[in-house]
């Protein structure tokens, strides 16, 4: 389909398909195997501008909106949905900064994320706190000149590589939620370490760390917004931040749908490629059917956030729900096609159907997120 895309997206687009063609495609299964970080192939997206992208242009960057960050997102991900990820995070570390940091905040941080000097990451769960906001316990003490703070994050994506952290912190423990506030931490702070790697089922080549603050003073300056304004603030990221966890579902359905016809074109069995079979045929042409209505769905919310919709929740949820759920399909029947074959490692599908199945879980879960689409839709029934 033509997706009316403009001349500089259609730029971007092709561009990242070159670099995951040349760059990643090669080397994606030994960094799958290894989850060693990606810094070669960060240091090319760098040298490209794609961290410009989600960065405003007065610090730096090209002030790009949510479809052009999805595009990125989508082509990466359709050779490797963790390589994809390293980048994506550093975009969802930077949210709360670009839409509620102060100027000075901006000025220092920002420039440095755009060039892809520094990578940003963003640390809201806890081992009591995952769909479950109130069960928040970090903690970030108000003392003179700033916070102490003390908890712990886990699976944070790009921990121990990131240099910027946003993080999610009570300011004030008997107000539960209402009481949390974001404060920007950097990588070098004494009392901020690193707890465990996780060895991962997918995006294994993405850095999942636990983060770990004891009596890790920050100044004052690195509150994001007003104490109290956390957990809104989070919200609203995840609003904007969903429409990239389609784009990364959509591109490992298509990554694997193309993987999957090509095989089936060179595969013979009874004397013909497995293609010509009726039963292939048509898993391969709902693979393609849903693979482009998720796309057309995620292209529509990305495009409604850059025009400025101000109620989103609902759409964000959806694109992020149905894509993870065909990205699931989708990989799942492309290891079919492949039979045996696609149940080793010496083929990429394998790999894209564990890549997908985080897809599910992170960024809310498709469970929860039902729950926030069904709420959108009373809301809205209400208001006809």
């Amino acid at each position: 389909m033509d997706h009316l895309l403009t001349e500089e997206q259609r730029t971007i687009k092709e561009l990242v398909r070159t670099i995951a063609d040349e760059k990643i495609v090669p080397v994606r299964a030994e960094f799958d195997e290894t989850g060693e970080f990606p810094w070669g192939i960060m240091k090319t997206l760098a040298e490209t501008d794609m961290f410009r992208i989600f960065v405003p242009e007065e610090y730096e960057g090209l002030g790009g909106g949510c479809l052009d960050l999805c595009l990125v997102i989508e082509e990466l991900s359709r050779a490797c949905a963790g390589i994809a990820l390293c980048y994506a995070a550093s975009s969802l570390g930077t949210v709360a900064l670009v839409k509620y940091g102060s100027h000075e905040q901006k000025q220092k941080y920002l420039p440095f994320i755009a060039s892809g000097e520094k990578l940003a990451a963003l640390s809201i769960t806890e081992e009591s706190a995952g769909s479950d906001p109130g069960g928040l316990k970090t903690t970030a003490k108000k003392v003179d000149g700033g916070y102490l703070l003390n908890g712990n994050k886990l699976f944070v994506s790009n921990g121990g590589e990131a240099e910027i952290y946003s993080v999610l912190a009570l300011t004030d423990k008997t107000k539960g939620p209402r009481g949390a506030s974001i404060i920007l931490v950097e990588k070098d702070t004494p009392g901020f370490t690193f707890g465990r790697k996780e060895n991962k089922m997918g995006i294994r080549a993405s850095s999942t760390r636990e983060l770990v603050f004891e009596d890790c003073f920050v100044p004052g300056e690195n509150l994001i917004g007003k104490e109290g304004q956390g957990f809104i603030i989070t919200l609203n990221i995840f609003d904007e931040s969903r429409p990239g966890i389609g784009a990364q579902a959509v591109g490992i359905a298509q990554g694997a749908l193309d993987a999957a016809t090509e095989y089936a074109k060179q595969r013979i069995q009874f004397g013909h490629p497995i293609i010509s079979i009726q039963a292939i045929q048509h898993l391969l042409a709902d693979m393609a059917i849903q693979t482009e209505a998720a796309r057309a769905l995620n292209y529509a919310v990305a495009r409604a956030i850059d025009a400025g919709a101000t109620k989103h929740s609902g759409e964000s949820a959806m694109t992020k729900v149905h894509a993870s759920d065909v990205a699931m399909k989708v990989t799942t029947d492309a290891v079919q096609i492949f039979g045996g074959s696609g149940y080793m490692r010496d083929y990429p599908v394998e790999k894209m159907m564990r890549d997908a199945k985080i897809t599910q879980i992170y960024e809310g879960t498709n469970q929860v997120l039902r729950n926030t689409i069904a709420a959108e839709i009373r809301k809205k029934r209400s208001r006809d």
